[in-house]
C-alpha cells in the first residue's frame, strides 16, 4: 500500500487525502503540492523572477554608463550604527533607487514546507511554469516522475539555458547578502525592506543542472492518460496559451479535479483550448490569469505595431525587450504585416538571443501541437509561421549575441532580444546605446516586469518609452464564463483574484464571482478540500467469484455473503479466498469431506400478515394488529403478549418463556434466509 503523507514536514500527523498546499507567493508563477487520495503530485513548478528587478543589469560592456552609478547614499554618518557599513559595498544608487550589486538571485518555491521525498509526480502546464525544476531535482531528496509535453521541454530549455547564459557570460562574483539579516531589517531602504522573503532567494542554476534536470521529464501527449501508482489516472489537454501548454485533469474511479493553469480562449497560434474533459468535475484549480486586466491583448499588438512603424517612419530604431518565444512570434507575425500595410516591408527585423536558433527551428516543427490554420500549412507544403518567409527572405534575421551582428547590422531597425526585465542580455547594452536619442523607442510587451522598475537603473532616459503588454491568459470575464461552462462542484482560486486590482480598486467585475463563494489560497496555506472519499472499487477473484451464489432478494437484485481477504497492492483492491491458516483462524466449520459448511444468515423485515396467519395455524386467538407510524404492534390478550415490529428492529415482551421461544421461532421463518 502506499504510504500516509505529512502535509507539512515530518513532525506533523499524517495529512488525508484531498488537501491543496500553495509554496509559491505569485500566482503567474504557480507551484502546488495535491494530496488527492494516497498520492502527492505537484501541480506546476514556476519560479517568480521578478525579484530581479531589486538588482543592477548584468553589463554586457564593461566601463558602460551603469558602473559609475553612486554609492547607496544612506550609509554611514554618525546616527547610522556601524552594522550598517557592512552593506555599503552591496547597495548602489540611481535617481534615488536604490538597487542590489550583486549575483541576482531569485524567489525559489519552498519545497521545505512538504516532504518532497513524498511527492510522486509533478504535473507541468507550461514552459513558463517549470523554470524552478532544477531546485526541484538536483537540490532536494525528490524523487518522482516529472511529466510533461514535448514542446513544453524543448521551449523550457530555451527559457531556461538562455537565463543561464545571460548570467554566466556576465557574471558577478559577489553574492549580496549582508542586507538580508534581521538586525538590518530597520536600515534596509524600501522597496527591499518589503521584499518577499529575501532569505529564500536562490541563485540561479547551471547548465548541469538543467540537463540533469530534463532527462528526468517523461513526454505526455495530449489526451493521453497516465497511471500513478493504481491510485488515479492523469491526464493533458490542450490550453491554448502556448504551444504544447496543458490543462490537467486529475481522477479516481469516483473523483475528478481539473487544474486550469495558464490558459486562453483566443485565437492564436497555438492549439485551441479543450473544454468538455474539463466538465463537471468536483473542484477546479484555476491560476495563471492575466497580470494586465485592464488591457486586452488585440488593442494592444495593435498600438505596438502603429508605435514600432511611426519610430521607423521617423528615423529611429524601435527595441523590444522580450522572451525567446511565445508571444514573440505573433510580434513577428502581425508586425511584418503592419510594416507591408505601410510601405516599410525594407525595415530590417533583428532577433537577437543565444537561443533564437533553436526557438525558429522548434516552432516550425511543431505542427501538430498549433492551431488548424497552421497546420494546413504544413501539408501545403507550406511553414506554420511567417518568420520563416521572413527569415529565408532576409527580412529576419537571427544572431545569438550582439558579437554576430558585424557590419550587416542596419538602423534604423526592429530589434528583438532579452531579457524582458532589462536585468541581463543584449537588451541592456541596447538600452544604453540607443537611450539618448529621442528618435528611438523602446516597446515593453511582457507583462511579467512593471516597466518603470526595469527602467529604474537606466535613467535619466530621452527615447521614448511604450508599454503595450500582450498577455493572452484568461481576463476575469473569461474565466468567469468558463467557470459556468465547466460548471465545477467546488472552485479555488487565488485570493488575489476576489479582489479588484490594486490599479482599479472599484472595479468589481476584476474579481472571479462565483456562488457558492470560492474556496481561496496564499502562500504556505493548506486548503482543505471538500471532496469526501465515499466509495473504492474491490475487485473478486475469480476462484472466489465462482464458490458464490447470489440469492435474488428482488427482482433484479441478488446478493451473498462471502469470507474472503482484502490484498490491497498499488492502491487497488482485492479479494481472495482465505488460505488454510486464516480458515482455521476463523474458526469455519467444515464437513467430513472439507468443504465449508455455510452459516444461514436472515435478512429483512417480517410480513406481519404471515406472522399473523402462522400464529392461528398454532391455536393462537384473539390477535390484535395495530398499525403505527414506525411499523405495527401485534398484542395477544390472552397470553399477556406485546409484540412491537418497526423498521429496524422487533421486541416481545412476554412473562412466559415457552411462548417467546415459540414467537421467536415463528417470527425467523417469516424472515428471508441469505
Amino acid at each position: 500500500m502506499r504510504r500516509e503523507y505529512d502535509c507539512l514536514g515530518e513532525n506533523t500527523k499524517p495529512t488525508p487525502a484531498m488537501k491543496l498546499v500553495c509554496l509559491s507567493n505569485n500566482p503567474s508563477k504557480p507551484c502546488f503540492v495535491l494530496y488527492f487520495k494516497s498520492v502527492a503530485l505537484m501541480l506546476d513548478c514556476g519560479l517568480d523572477i521578478s525579484q530581479i528587478a531589486h538588482f543592477l543589469p548584468l553589463l554586457t560592456i564593461p566601463g558602460s554608463l551603469l558602473t559609475r552609478v553612486s554609492q547607496w547614499s544612506g550609509v554611514g554618518g554618525d546616527k547610522r550604527t556601524k552594522l550598517s557599513e557592512k552593506m555599503v559595498n552591496e547597495f548602489r544608487e540611481c535617481m534615488g533607487r536604490v538597487f542590489i550589486d550583486g549575483t541576482p538571485e531569485f524567489s525559489v518555491p519552498e519545497f521545505g514546507v512538504v516532504d518532497v521525498s513524498q511527492i510522486d509526480a509533478v504535473l507541468i502546464s507550461n514552459f513558463n511554469t517549470m523554470l524552478a525544476l532544477p531546485y526541484l531535482t538536483q537540490y532536494t531528496n525528490f524523487h518522482g516522475k516529472i511529466y510533461a509535453t514535448e514542446p513544453t521541454i524543448q521551449i523550457g530549455r530555451m527559457y531556461m539555458e538562455e537565463m543561464v547564459k545571460y548570467i554566466e557570460r556576465n557574471p558577478k562574483l559577489k553574492v549580496a547578502s549582508a542586507w538580508k539579516e534581521e538586525e538590518f531589517a530597520n536600515i534596509v531602504p524600501p522597496p527591499l525592506r518589503s521584499a518577499v522573503e529575501p532569505r529564500g532567494w536562490r541563485k540561479f542554476y547551471t547548465q548541469h543542472d538543467i540537463d540533469a534536470c530534463l532527462s528526468k521529464i517523461q513526454a505526455v501527449g495530449f489526451n493521453e492518460k497516465l497511471d500513478v501508482f493504481g491510485a488515479l489516472q492523469v491526464q493533458s489537454v490542450s490550453s491554448g496559451c502556448c504551444i504544447g501548454s496543458s490543462n490537467w485533469i486529475i481522477q479516481s474511479a469516483f473523483e475528478k479535479i481539473c487544474y486550469v493553469s495558464g490558459t486562453s480562449t483566443l485565437t492564436t497560434h497555438p492549439k485551441p483550448m479543450e473544454q468538455a474533459p474539463l466538465k463537471n468535475s468536483d473542484v477546479l484549480i484555476l491560476t495563471c490569469l492575466t497580470q494586465t486586466p485592464l488591457a486586452l491583448p488585440d488593442p494592444m499588438i495593435g498600438e505596438f505595431c502603429v508605435n514600432a512603424a511611426v519610430t521607423v517612419k521617423h528615423g529611429g530604431s524601435v527595441l523590444v525587450p522580450c522572451y525567446p518565444s511565445g508571444v514573440t512570434y505573433d510580434l513577428f507575425e502581425c508586425l511584418s504585416g503592419h510594416l507591408d500595410q505601410c510601405g516599410l516591408s525594407n525595415t530590417p527585423m533583428y532577433f537577437v538571443s543565444p537561443v533564437s536558433d533553436g526557438s525558429l527551428a522548434y516552432s516550425n516543427i511543431y505542427a501538430e501541437w498549433l492551431s488548424t490554420g497552421k497546420q494546413s500549412k504544413v501539408y501545403l507544403p507550406e511553414c506554420p509561421f511567417p518568420h520563416a518567409e521572413l527569415v529565408n527572405s532576409g527580412r529576419l534575421r537571427h544572431f545569438k549575441d550582439i558579437n554576430e551582428l558585424g557590419s550587416d547590422f542596419q538602423m534604423p531597425c526592429i530589434l528583438f532580444t532579452g531579457h524582458p526585465s532589462l536585468r541581463m542580455g543584449d537588451a541592456v547594452h541596447f538600452i544604453e546605446a540607443w537611450g539618448k536619442n529621442a528618435a528611438n523607442t523602446v516597446i515593453f510587451t511582457e507583462p511579467d516586469f512593471p516597466y518603470l522598475e526595469a527602467l529604474g537603473p537606466f535613467q535619466p532616459l530621452m527615447m521614448r518609452v511604450c508599454y503595450c503588454p500582450v498577455d493572452t491568459s484568461l481576463s476575469f470575464a473569461q474565466a468567469n464564463k468558463l467557470i459556468r461552462d465547466l460548471r465545477p462542484l467546488h472552485l479555488v482560486v487565488s485570493e488575489t483574484y476576489t479582489t479588484p486590482p490594486p490599479q482599479a480598486p472599484l472595479r468589481s467585475d476584476l474579481t472571479i464571482d462565483w456562488e457558492p463563494s470560492p474556496l481561496t489560497y496564499k502562500k504556505y496555506e493548506v486548503v482543505n478540500l471538500p471532496v469526501k472519499r465515499q466509495w473504492e472499487t474491490v475487485l473478486i477473484d475469480p476462484l472466489l467469484a465462482a464458490e458464490l451464489e447470489p440469492v435474488e432478494v428482488k427482482p433484479g437484485a441478488a446478493i451473498c455473503m462471502l469470507t474472503a481477504t482484502l490484498v490491497s497492492r498499488d492502491n487497488k483492491y482485492t479479494l481472495k479466498p482465505l488460505s488454510m491458516e486464516a480458515q482455521s483462524e476463523t474458526g469455519l466449520v467444515r464437513r467430513a469431506d472439507g468443504t465449508a459448511l455455510k452459516k444461514t444468515y436472515l435478512f429483512g423485515s417480517p410480513n406481519i400478515q404471515n406472522f399473523v396467519d402462522m400464529l392461528t395455524q398454532q391455536g393462537i386467538s384473539s390477535i390484535k394488529v395495530e398499525e403505527t407510524e414506525t411499523g405495527s404492534i401485534i398484542h395477544l390478550p390472552n397470553d399477556d403478549t406485546l409484540i412491537q415490529v418497526d423498521g429496524r428492529s422487533t421486541h416481545i415482551i412476554c412473562d412466559d418463556e415457552s411462548i417467546r421461544v415459540r414467537l421467536r421461532d415463528t417470527l425467523l421463518k417469516c424472515l428471508k434466509q441469505l
